[in-house]
């Protein structure tokens, strides 16, 4: 009788919010799972939760290698990649540096661009699937939080070349995009240099006061790890999903009102 190797999953920032409740439903659902984090020691595999944690520095090519050279080695194998590994600044366009706008794109874009091309080897063996978590933000671009949507509106249009350049070797690719979720990345979230400027500091300081109600208020971390494994179980699975009811309706209503309306409504919400 053969035997029915488990299917491996490798998850980038899985030490807390979005990638820890993937990485838990997937130990669940008897994968086995790979999570990362800059928390743990480097070059080490430690058990925990019933998976396997790995250091990881998305910006650093070594670690990226090694980490893949650690589940090729012990499983020979790759099904699924989820790109989870991100952060978010907070400040206006005017006033961020470029030193401050290269390390978020580092992260959340070319982050994302080096973990597929890495492990594209093993994905192609496996036919596996690449799942790279979005924001609503990189669809609806949010007014002192528009650096992050930049790198989120980056890494969707590349992900969408990289189905198109996939589909004949079997890979799948797909995006998710929640919207407001309660996680440790509000707690998180970076405050340029030279945000409190006499021209913004009033209006900053209420859109992020807003970011940040609705982000402790919004959808639990659990809501989009069930949407993550359910498309990595599709063949075919679609190119984005959002998650989170309000945002879906303003996703839609961007399809179909004037562009001038939507921005006005968005301008709003964060004034």
């Amino acid at each position: 009788m053969r035997e029915i190797k488990k299917k491996v999953a490798l998850i980038t920032g899985a030490s807390s919010g979005i990638g820890k409740a993937i990485y838990i439903q997937l130990i669940k659902q008897d994968w086995i799972v790979y999570g990362t984090s800059r928390k743990i020691k480097e070059k080490q595999t430690e058990k925990i939760d019933g998976g396997l944690m790995i250091y990881l520095d998305v910006n650093n090519q070594q670690s990226i290698d090694d980490v893949l050279s650690i589940v090729k080695d012990k499983q020979g194998r790759l099904d699924a990649l989820i790109n989870n590994a991100g952060y978010g600044i907070a400040g206006s366009i005017e006033d961020t540096s470029h030193e401050e706008a290269m390390a978020q794109f580092d992260t959340n874009f070319f982050g994302v661009l080096s973990m597929i091309q890495a492990s594209l080897e093993l994905l192609k063996r496996s036919k596996g699937i690449i799942v790279n978590i979005s924001s609503v933000a990189g669809i609806l671009s949010i007014p002192f939080q528009g650096m992050y949507s930049a790198s989120k509106a980056a890494m969707e249009l590349m992900s969408e070349a990289v189905r198109m350049e996939l589909k004949d070797d079997g890979v799948r690719v797909s995006i998710v995009e929640p919207g407001d979720t309660k996680t440790e990345f509000t707690a998180n979230r970076q405050m340029i240099e030279n945000a409190y400027t006499a021209g913004y500091e009033k209006k900053l300081r209420a859109s992020v006061a807003r970011m940040e109600k609705d982000e402790q208020n919004g959808t639990p971390p659990e809501a989009v790890a069930k949407m993550v494994c359910r498309l990595i179980k599709r063949k075919n699975p679609p190119m984005r999903r959002s998650v989170g009811f309000s945002y879906q309706v303003l996703l839609f209503l961007k399809r179909i009102l004037p562009n001038r309306l939507v921005l006005w409504v968005i301008g709003k919400m964060y004034a």
